[in-house]
């Protein structure tokens, strides 16, 4: 019997079978969760194809977070279909390509806009829409997100590491208001992980050369088994009263100096 067994968890962002939100579907159903994915656009397409690899049939929503009644409406059908919702994945991240690698200073206000859209505020649009069906969950709803921790200035990161200063931010202000409703929100501050959003970014092999020269316990780019391991766990019963928390799964990485 797995740690999830019985719980029903909503995750975001699986494009391809290299991606955290994968690994994190993957695990939670072989925990025993009942799991059902959203995508949008020309995405979708992806994510029904990542979907066939899981070890169990998903159903898929469409949902854009810059349309917040899609949103809703997907809340309104998982609560006909389910009646609650345990959990939450939010693993979205986007920003222009001008706004990475040119340094902060060259980037409009309506391209950092959209970063900051689609990877900070999409987490409020999710916990809104979502937040009548957690606050049901028998052990206490949990929304786990993906971060790159945003205490430093990373290079080529630029406006993408603003947009997660925010994210931080707002899962603080999240797990405050949601705390009382029994909600959980935290974040896991990941190493990087070769997917195809980071190797996006520009200079991400500088991140490959030394996070495993510099992780206490190493780091392996191309394996994300830890993170979903992470994630699963925050998703389970087992973090009753951790909220508004950043667990870092890098190796203990951040935790080192030169």
């Amino acid at each position: 019997m797995g740690i999830l067994e019985g719980k029903r968890i909503l995750i975001t962002g699986v494009l391809t079978d290299d991606s955290l939100a994968f690994g994190a579907a993957r695990l939670a159903q072989e925990q025993g969760a009942e799991v059902a994915l959203t995508g949008f656009g020309r995405g979708l397409s992806l994510t029904n194809r990542a979907a066939r690899k899981l070890p169990a049939p998903v159903e898929i929503y469409e949902l854009d977070v810059t349309v917040e009644e899609q949103a809703n409406r997907v809340a309104s059908e998982l609560g006909k279909r389910w009646g609650t919702l345990d959990g939450v994945v939010h693993a979205i991240g986007y920003a222009p390509d001008n706004c990475l690698g040119n340094g902060v200073l060259v980037s409009g206000w309506t391209d950092v806009a959209t970063a900051i859209e689609i990877s900070a505020y999409s987490l409020k649009v999710l916990a809104a829409a979502f937040a009548p069906l957690l606050s049901k969950a028998a052990g206490g709803g949990s929304i786990v997100g993906f971060d790159f921790d945003a205490t430093v200035a990373w290079p080529g990161y630029d406006w993408m590491g603003v947009a997660k200063a925010a994210l931080e931010s707002l899962a603080r202000y999240l797990a405050r208001d949601m705390g009382p409703s029994g909600v959980r929100v935290n974040l896991i501050a990941a190493g990087p992980i070769s997917t195809v959003a980071a190797r996006s970014i520009p200079s991400f092999e500088r991140f490959e050369s030394v996070w495993n020269a510099r992780a206490p316990l190493g780091w392996d780019v191309r394996d994300s088994g830890a993170v979903a391991r992470a994630c699963v766990a925050l998703l389970s019963d087992w973090f009753p009263r951790t909220t508004g928390e950043i667990i870092h799964v890098d190796g203990g990485f951040h935790a080192t100096g030169v």
